[in-house]
């Protein structure tokens, strides 16, 4: 190791032998990329399927704190890229990772997100094949910020929109709502909150697989990140045309989430997640895909929280435990900045 500075310095983002010690050291030995060079080199047997699509997405990372129960940035940069190439039927390939870090950050801290990278990516199945380093002074970013784009392929035949969203179709997510916002609100430490919660963040490739393996007819999924599960569904009505109407009853939270919703007065159907899949699919299918969930550790506690319906075009209800019913409008604003 040449690398003997325990914080990053403006020499760091300089062009010289600094910057190469950087880089070789903390990102290049860790995610060992096919070459040097200033561009990834992609080729794949999946490219060459006749009617095979690449799919591609972007996302930029600046959650506050950089680590938190049950995750980090890194982590939470390659599981949120890789969900939202998954989500549209993809398999995930291959992904780049831009760092903008504020000098004086830890080098430790740096070492700790780029293994998480590499440990979720592997997990994932894909490759970090490129990247970009930049640093700023002090006080112009929050410690580091990160940027990663993703590259997956569709196979042929495949084919996930909400415009294919017909009236009778079940509404299912993978387990518990809400744990990322709650994880990182309580992480915060601005509100003296004890609550014992871990974020959600998961990668969802494997499990996606497993549910359109048992539901080939699945016909929309998304991940519900910032503004929840309610602007996901408010997202997939409006996008199909139709209604959905939820079953408060049916709704997976934890205790210690309810409990914070309620002493803070917030709706945790607005939570962020960040490993939660909202999947719509046939009613024939349903239960083979609840199924299918299950049998994955990412959808253990999978339930069916919902159904499309005729009626108000774009309108979400909710039954309520008390037996009325409420209209679930998409989030106006934001509950908490910073979440991923």
């Amino acid at each position: 190791m040449s690398m003997r500075d325990e914080r990053v310095t403006l020499a760091h983002g300089g062009g010289g032998k600094a910057m190469r010690d950087l880089i070789e050291e903390v990102f290049t030995s860790v995610f060992v990329p096919d070459l040097m060079e200033d561009q990834a080199r992609l080729t794949s047997d999946a490219l060459q399927v006749p009617g095979a699509r690449l799919a591609f997405t972007t996302d930029s990372f600046v959650v506050d704190p950089v680590e938190f129960p049950g995750g980090d940035i890194g982590k939470i940069a390659v599981c949120g890229t890789v969900n939202d190439l998954v989500v549209g039927g993809a398999r995930p390939l291959w992904l780049s990772a831009a760092f903008i870090i504020e000098e004086g950050t830890e080098v430790a801290l740096l070492r700790r997100i780029v293994a998480s990278m590499r440990a979720e990516a592997d997990h994932a199945g894909v490759r970090i094949v490129t990247g970009d380093t930049k640093v700023v002074g002090r006080g112009m970013a929050d410690k580091v910020f990160v940027n990663t784009s993703g590259i997956g392929v569709i196979p042929p035949g495949r084919d996930l929109q909400a415009g294919y969203i017909e009236s009778g179709d079940v509404v299912l997510v993978n387990g518990v709502l809400g744990d990322h916002g709650a994880a990182i609100l309580a992480a915060r430490g601005d509100m003296a909150l004890g609550a014992d919660i871990s974020s959600d963040c998961q990668g969802l490739g494997h499990l996606m697989e497993a549910v359109l393996e048992a539901a080939p007819g699945m016909r929309a999924a998304r991940d519900a990140t910032r503004g929840g599960v309610a602007s996901v569904l408010n997202e997939l009505a409006e996008a199909a045309g139709l209604a959905i109407e939820i079953d408060e009853a049916a709704l997976p939270l934890r205790t210690e989430v309810k409990g914070m919703c309620e002493i803070l007065g917030l709706d945790p159907l607005y939570l962020a997640n960040e490993g939660t899949l909202v999947a719509v699919v046939p009613e024939a299918e349903s239960q083979a895909a609840l199924a299918a969930m299950r049998s994955r550790p990412e959808g253990a506690g999978a339930v069916a929280i919902g159904r499309v319906m005729e009626g108000n075009a774009g309108r979400v209800t909710m039954r309520t435990l008390f037996g009325g019913a409420r209209i679930v409008d998409m989030l106006v604003g934001e509950q908490l900045p910073r979440i991923c």
